[in-house]
């Protein structure tokens, strides 16, 4: 069952918009290709460097300073019973038991996932949300 969990308020990430004449970037990354097209952004998490659609992190960030951003909108999240992969907007991300499944939805669209350790790094319970 996904719950609301919110970004802690320490972990803002570093991040550059794609804002070039191109046909896109296509990279590996979790276990598959991912792919960022222009406007996307080039995402600096703590030495984890990875592409955000252009239209979920507009949802998703608030600007701190120049390059520095804070994921402020919520996410839902579940543990994965098995090993598998997620349908994400860049590719697909492949995961082991035990990582987390997000989405910035709570309809579960726009997801990823995440290891158990990094999520607990990254993310509290919401507690304006249905966390515990």
């Amino acid at each position: 069952m996904r719950q609301r969990y919110r970004r802690k308020p320490d972990q803002a990430v570093t991040a550059v918009q794609l804002r070039l004449d191109t046909d896109g970037l296509r990279y590996t990354k979790w276990g598959d290709t991912q792919r960022a097209s222009r406007n996307d952004w080039l995402v600096d998490n703590g030495g984890d460097v990875y592409t955000v659609a252009a239209d979920s992190f507009a949802a998703t960030y608030r600007e701190l300073s120049p390059g520095r951003w804070l994921k402020t909108a919520p996410v839902w999240a579940e543990r994965a019973d098995q090993a598998g992969s997620v349908a994400t907007k860049e590719g697909r991300t492949h995961h082991e038991a035990g990582d987390w499944l997000v989405s910035n939805n709570e309809d579960g669209s726009d997801a990823y996932a995440i290891s158990a350790a990094r999520f607990a790094a990254l993310y509290e319970p919401d507690q304006d949300g249905s966390a515990p």
